[in-house]
């Protein structure tokens, strides 16, 4: 049987989002106690929790009405180049990762979306 770690420590990471009469986000803003995050502006989040008594992901994703197709472009881009990271740093699998990061370049690609040279 495994030791379970005790807790040492707790920290709070909290996300506010204001709707319209629509219930349609219209400004979000987060803070983080350890990163020193205080009520900081955000356009769009993802948030993926493991439930692991169901063994099923909770999700929410959530964007404001004021980002752009551009800026969603850029962060899905982003937030799977940092899936394919932390996937490999959680799990040592390289080539898979791998294998995610060229869907990644693929898909900077297709959305026009590569740094310029």
């Amino acid at each position: 049987m495994e030791k379970e770690d005790k807790i040492t420590k707790t920290s709070e990471i909290s996300i506010k989002v204001g709707t319209n009469e629509n219930n349609v986000p219209v400004r979000m803003k987060w803070s983080a106690q350890d990163g020193n995050i205080e009520n900081a502006e955000a356009s769009s989040m993802f948030l993926s929790v493991w439930d692991p008594k169901e063994k099923n992901t909770m999700k929410i994703d959530l964007w404001t009405k004021e980002l752009s197709i551009e800026e969603m472009k850029q962060f899905f881009h982003q937030t799977l180049v940092t899936m394919a990271d932390t996937f490999e740093r959680a799990t040592g699998e390289k080539n898979i990762s791998e294998d995610l990061r060229d869907y990644c370049y693929h898909f900077a690609e297709k959305m026009d979306i590569l740094p310029e040279d």
